[in-house]
């Protein structure tokens, strides 16, 4: 398996980074795009062992930090403090689509993939994205999501008053001690696109193979979550996997420490849905 890394440089909201992951023998290899949730990056914990496992399968994993994850040039840094508290959904919803039309216009080093066979996956608020993304854009083929988000609307009432009374919300990373101060920029742009920015009614619209993976115990994004997108979602194209036992990331950490039976089940689930709903032959 190769690597090889990217910059979107002229992106609107900020430099986009990432890496091109290709198994051994590109030639034809469906390609999959990954959008890390909050607070993560490309190459958080199990994303390197994502790559390795789809590589091995014969597919090819363009991963990127959104331009708001606060990350750096050196990759695991928060020194891009300013663009993480003001970080919105149509912000990364922009950026997703930046890396789309990277891959469908070769201008990222994809080698002999096969850009017609493109799926998405998406951790967290990510799922959530790519949920919103699959549902306007019919490049997509086919979805996996890993503990997403049925919405984008995390605090209750008496948080989001004081969020707007103060004009920003004190968020805690829990890896690094460093305490963000996120904008109101947030709040403004769920409430101006309604509906729109909902990954149930983005699920109730999409006619493509959607699997959503969720852990039972899931500590940050409620299990019952999955249920309300697998109720929301079309008759025939959408599957629930529930992992028994599984944290929010599936007991994978970071630094990575090596995987774990929930990820390795994860994984298995994941590589065999795109396989199948990316490649052509199949599903003719």
């Amino acid at each position: 398996m190769s690597r090889a890394p990217f910059l979107l440089a002229n992106a609107p909201h900020g430099p986009i980074r990432g890496d091109v992951h290709l198994p051994e023998s590109p030639l034809g290899a469906p390609v999959v795009v990954a959008v890390h949730g909050f607070k993560g990056f490309k190459d958080w914990g199990f994303w390197p062992e994502t790559a390795r496992r789809l590589g091995e399968a014969g597919l090819a994993l363009v991963t990127f930090n959104l331009s708001g994850s606060g990350v750096g040039e050196d990759g695991e840094t928060f020194t891009e403090v300013e663009r993480f508290e003001r970080n919105t959904v149509t912000k990364e919803l922009d950026d997703l689509g930046r890396v789309l039309d990277a891959v469908a216009g070769r201008t990222i080093p994809l080698g002999g993939a096969d850009i017609r066979k493109l799926g998405l996956l998406g951790h967290s608020r990510g799922g959530g994205s790519v949920l919103l993304r699959a549902r306007r854009d019919p490049r997509v083929q086919a979805v996996v999501t890993w503990a997403a988000v049925s919405t984008f609307h995390r605090h209750d009432a008496e948080t989001v008053r004081e969020w707007r009374e103060r004009g920003f919300l004190q968020v805690v990373n829990a890896r690094t001690g460093q305490i963000f101060k996120l904008s109101t920029a947030f709040l403004d742009d769920l409430e101006a696109h309604g509906d729109a920015y909902e990954p149930t009614e983005a699920i109730r619209n999409l006619e493509i193979p959607v699997l959503l993976i969720h852990g039972t115990r899931d500590e940050s994004v409620p299990p019952d979550e999955a249920n309300i997108l697998a109720r929301a979602a079309g008759p025939g194209v959408t599957r629930l996997a529930l992992i028994q036992g599984a944290g929010h990331t599936f007991g994978a950490v970071h630094p990575f420490r090596g995987s774990t039976p929930e990820l390795d089940i994860v994984l298995e689930k994941t590589i065999g849905w795109f396989r199948d709903g990316l490649d052509r032959e199949r599903r003719a």
